[in-house]
Formats: structure tokens, sequence, C-alpha cells
């Protein structure tokens, strides 16, 4: 196991972290303090969408922002977007650093749903070529947002969306799932490629954009990797050992920020 929750009526976890092999840690077990989490995340999420809603207000020509806006704003809710900030903050970068690339995501996200819902019968062509007509836009929030100094985070932040919203992501999970049979691997692979895919983009995009290191990126990646499954899990009814086993890796990977804040980040843990 990667590590251990105990739970007390104090309202706060901790979790025990095993010593590692080679490790300059004492042998005294790392304990991680996590106060118990609330959801600070819904916070995050209404920041980006005051943010859209700036963005994309509702003006002339009408037939072209009124469909915009109503798509953007009807799309379900996922925590990825609003990951992308909390990451961001705990590298120690600030909100306002990684508000387009979550924006971005988040326009993508209500692209995708657009797709999906025309698969499925539902929806309009409208819908549709909205939902295609404000993919770019949120590259452009991205790529105008760009201050001195991070366009080279910038464009990797362009090609991790690109890649997590694309054929070999969330666009092959919407395919996968009009064939899956209910077996439970086939349905874990759906997830992967979706919420897993999702939320380890957004974990990683906020993680470059607020500065972090080459292993904050990775670790935080990791974690929403973990995050997404969880929830995903979660949400279709699977084993409940599952979701608890990738609770556990998550955890394990917000070892490397034992000395930081985890008040925020954690959140993310306990709302599926």
């Amino acid at each position: 196991m990667p590590g251990t929750i105990l739970l007390n009526v104090s309202a706060s976890f901790r979790l025990r972290f095993p010593r590692q092999a080679r490790s300059p840690l004492p042998v005294k077990p790392t304990l991680l303090t996590i106060p118990t989490p609330q959801p600070h995340w819904a916070s995050l999420q209404a920041d980006i969408e005051a943010y859209l809603k700036q963005t994309i207000p509702i003006k002339d020509p009408l037939e072209v922002y009124e469909p915009m806006h109503r798509l953007v704003f009807a799309a379900p809710r996922t925590a990825a977007p609003a990951l992308c900030l909390a990451a961001c903050e705990l590298v120690g970068g600030q909100r306002c650093q990684a508000m387009d690339a979550a924006a971005a995501l988040l326009l993508n996200l209500a692209n995708a749903h657009a797709h999906e819902e025309i698969g499925q019968g539902e929806g309009s062509n409208i819908a549709l070529l909205t939902g295609d007509g404000i993919v770019p836009f949120g590259f452009e929030l991205l790529a105008r947002g760009a201050g001195p100094g991070s366009p080279e985070r910038v464009m990797r932040v362009i090609i991790e969306i690109s890649r997590a919203v694309g054929s070999g992501g969330l666009i092959d999970s919407l395919h996968m799932k009009k064939s899956v049979d209910g077996e439970v691997e086939s349905v874990k692979r759906v997830v992967e490629k979706g919420e897993g895919g999702l939320h380890a983009c957004g974990a990683a995009c906020g993680a470059v954009l607020g500065g972090g290191s080459e292993e904050e990126i990775e670790r935080l990646r990791k974690f929403g990797f973990h995050v997404g499954m969880m929830r995903g899990m979660a949400q279709r009814a699977l084993n409940n050992e599952d979701v608890e086993e990738h609770r556990n890796l998550a955890l394990k990977e917000l070892h490397l920020f034992k000395d930081t804040d985890l008040g925020i980040i954690s959140t993310f843990l306990n709302f599926y």
C-alpha cells in the first residue's frame, strides 16, 4: 500500500508514508497532515466561469455569441480546469497565471460535450458548429495571454491540452464509450482516456505555468491522473476498492509537497 489514511473525529486525516529505499529521510516515517477536504474547488470553478463570462459576453452579433455562451455554461462540469489553478498555486504560482489554460480546457470540454450530444441524436448542428468554433478561441486565449518569458510554457501547455482532448485522449474515450460492453476493464480504459487524462493534463498545465520543476510537474500529472480515475470510476459505480487505491496513489504523489500548504489541492480527493 502506498500509504495509510487515518480518519478521526477532529475532522482531519493523516497520511503515513513508508520510508523509501536509499532515502535521506530519517527512519521515523513522515507524517503528512491534510485538513478534511472542503469543496474549495467550487470557488476555483466559479473564478473560471466568471472569467469566461467576461471573455465571452453576450453581444452583437447575437447569433454568434449567444450560442457560444449557452454551450460553454451548459456543459457538464469537471474538476480538471479547477485542478489547473490549484496545481499552479501549489508550485508557487498565482492563480491568474493559469486562468487562460483552465478556460481553454473548459472550452475544449464544452466542444467535446457538444459532439457527444450530436452522436447520441441530441443537440443541433448549430451547437456542433459553435463547439468547433470555441476550440480555436480557447487556444487564442492561451496565446495572447503569454507574458514576457512565458512563451515556452504556453506552447507546452497548448501541446498538453491538444493531446489530452485529441484523438489519443478524450476523443478516443468518446469513441470507446459507444462500443463499451460494460466489462470492467473496458470501462476503466474509457476513464483512463477521459477523466484520467483530462485531470492529468489540468494538473500538469497548472504546474508548468506556475513555474514548477520537472519533478513537480510529473508528480502533479500523476496526482491529476489518479484524481480523474477516482472520480470517473466512482461516478460509474465501479469497485470502491479500486477508487480507494487511486486515492492512496494520489496521496503518495503529494509526498513531494509535504512542506507546502495542501489545503486546497487535497479537496480534489474527496469530491467525486
